[in-house]
């Protein structure tokens, strides 16, 4: 490797008279050509992201002289993992495919994991129903006609018992969407692991479990942010020692850039929240390489092609300086931004839903072309229901041509040296520490959570955006150009019933009754007492949910302690 750095090096950096000449002769014809007719032939006035950034007409290499073509783009695997964190990337094995899946009841959803995994999916993604993720029972009152609606229903053991039947967890790697109560559904994972007989070092997997963008974008919450970013340390501090394969944190930006931010504010407000967990388990007394390699983060890829592109290869670069510069981390791997990425689900349309497969190939390959590690394509029809079966496969498959067929994966970083591509990462970097200041102005996140910075920066933005597709200045396909009058829906829709919520009550209701109450109140008074001291929680929640005390029953007893949290009112 070290040969090749020094081949690339002699290429990249002719001698200074030289590169001075080469720059004459470019801008020369640059000015040429702009002075010509092309410049005259244009369909608007303005070219520009949502991000804001200015799009020109050509891009040359005078536009990428401030570019290193070593320090800043590098070689793959190499700091600053600008061209991807490992040297292959998928020359050796293929990002994996991961199709976000939950829905009714656990049986019901182990059985599509099932179908999924039998077409060649994996890794599992799942998708919790809105009451598991605001840490309430399916027979709580506020759950009635929720449950199993937005994803898989979970209240006990049971359930987690029955959602990974069948399913060795040794040998299939699981992402979980779960912030407020992840602590708990983490050790009931655990606990499913523990009765399948394998250990914790062999677990592979990833916990969203990213509380500071609930606050942020999202809104699920149980806790206020301090408490809750305790029991993320908590996680981390706990994997780092017990679950050496698992992604303690999933630092999310989809969730983000869904609530109406800019690709930029994605990138900056994501990887703020990052450094938060760093400076938060540091404080705690870890030592940042014992936990920031395991740390992972999770991007929307929507559909500006290059600006995406850009976002990620600017999420690597960032990362690692932040990490190596900032935080002194040593060890490579804590300098490695390893992410997720889902296709946005904000451009997902009713109208026309068969146009979403072709967004979502676009914006696929987008993530590809980034550098991604692990993919999730979203089916036709989720703007509409959760996925129908043939929706989920198509979706699946949509991966598995961009893998199989198009040779997309068979150069290692194939757009780096763009003109174009690399000047738009390097503004993406400038711009993202600028926010980076922005938001050190405010305190720092908790600080800008609390006075609202966040949430009134993507208010903002999805203002902006609304007008903009209602002027045509965005275009969306079959929304507002290239309508259908009096179109019609023609696709099966896979509709969760009222059995699905019936049948989840009276499995919990069988779980109370047969369960120990006696050890459940026991395991729930140590957790109360653990909480109310500050200690790791992890221990005690696993303890908790193997005699299979309730999601409900152990938010209850955090939530006195720790109280709850009503977000104010921003103006």
């Amino acid at each position: 490797m070290e040969r090749v750095t020094e081949a690339a090096q002699r290429i990249l950096r002719p001698s200074e008279n030289e590169y001075a000449e080469r720059m004459k002769a470019v801008r020369e014809a640059r000015s040429r050509w702009e002075q010509g007719p092309a410049l005259a032939k244009t369909r608007k006035a303005e070219f520009k992201t949502w991000s804001g950034y200015p799009i020109q007409p050509i891009y040359t290499a005078q536009d990428s002289q401030a570019v290193d073509p070593l320090h800043d783009v590098g070689l793959p695997g190499e700091y600053p993992y600008t061209r991807g964190v490992h040297e292959t990337m998928y020359r050796s094995r293929a990002w994996t495919s991961r199709i976000f899946s939950g829905f009714a009841t656990p049986k019901d959803t182990n059985e599509r994991y099932h179908m999924l995994l039998k077409n060649g999916q994996d890794g599992l993604s799942v998708a919790f129903d809105m009451p598991t993720l605001m840490g309430l029972d399916s027979d709580h009152p506020r759950s009635l006609g929720e449950v199993g609606k937005c994803g898989v229903a979970v209240d006990t053991l049971a359930d987690m018992e029955i959602l990974f039947d069948g399913i060795p967890l040794d040998k299939v790697s699981t992402s979980m969407t779960i912030n407020g109560p992840a602590a708990v559904l983490l050790a009931m994972y655990l606990a499913v692991a523990d009765k399948q007989g394998v250990p914790y070092s062999k677990v592979r997997g990833t916990l969203q479990n990213d509380i500071l963008k609930e606050y942020i974008a999202q809104k699920e919450w149980l806790f206020p942010p301090k408490p809750s970013v305790e029991l993320v340390v908590d996680t981390i501090e706990y994997c780092t020692e017990h679950v050496p394969q698992w992604n303690s944190v999933s630092i999310s930006g989809y969730h983000i850039r869904e609530a109406g931010a800019t690709a930029l504010q994605e990138l900056a407000f994501t990887l703020a929240d990052g450094m938060a967990y760093v400076e938060a388990s540091m404080a705690r007394g870890l030592k940042v390489d014992d936990f920031a390699p395991r740390l992972s983060f999770f991007f929307d890829c929507h559909n500006n092609f290059f600006e995406e592109i850009a976002k990620f290869r600017a999420a690597r670069r960032i990362w690692a300086k932040v990490m190596r510069d900032k935080y002194g981390a040593q060890d490579p791997k804590s300098w490695k931004c390893r992410f997720h990425t889902q296709t946005a689900g904000v451009s997902l349309t009713a109208q026309q839903p068969e146009n979403n497969i072709v967004r979502t190939a676009y914006q696929a390959l987008a993530a590809v072309l980034g550098g991604t590690q692990s993919l999730h394509t979203n089916a036709m029809d989720e703007t509409l229901a959760l996925p129908s079966e043939k929706a989920a496969l198509i979706a699946l498959r949509t991966q598995q041509i961009l893998a199989g067929e198009t040779g997309v994966g068979d150069v290692v970083d194939p757009l780096a040296g763009s003109y174009f591509v690399e000047h738009f990462t390097n503004w993406m970097v400038e711009q993202c520490f600028a926010l980076f200041e922005r938001i050190d102005s405010e305190g720092g996140v908790l600080a800008g959570i609390d006075s609202g910075f966040f949430q009134k920066e993507l208010a903002r933005s999805a203002f902006e955006y609304q007008q903009a597709v209602e002027r045509k200045d965005e275009i969306i396909v079959g929304v507002n150009e290239h309508v259908l009058l009096n179109e019609k829906i023609d696709i099966p829709i896979l509709k969760i019933g009222r059995e699905a919520e019936q049948s989840q009550v009276a499995a919990l209701k069988a779980v109370k009754e047969r369960r120990d109450t006696a050890a459940v109140e026991a395991q729930l008074a140590r957790l109360s007492e653990a909480a109310g001291q500050g200690k790791n929680l992890m221990p005690y929640l696993v303890d908790a949910v193997k005699t299979y005390a309730t999601v409900g029953e152990i938010s209850q007893v955090l939530k006195g302690v720790f109280g709850e949290y009503r977000e104010p009112v921003f103006i």
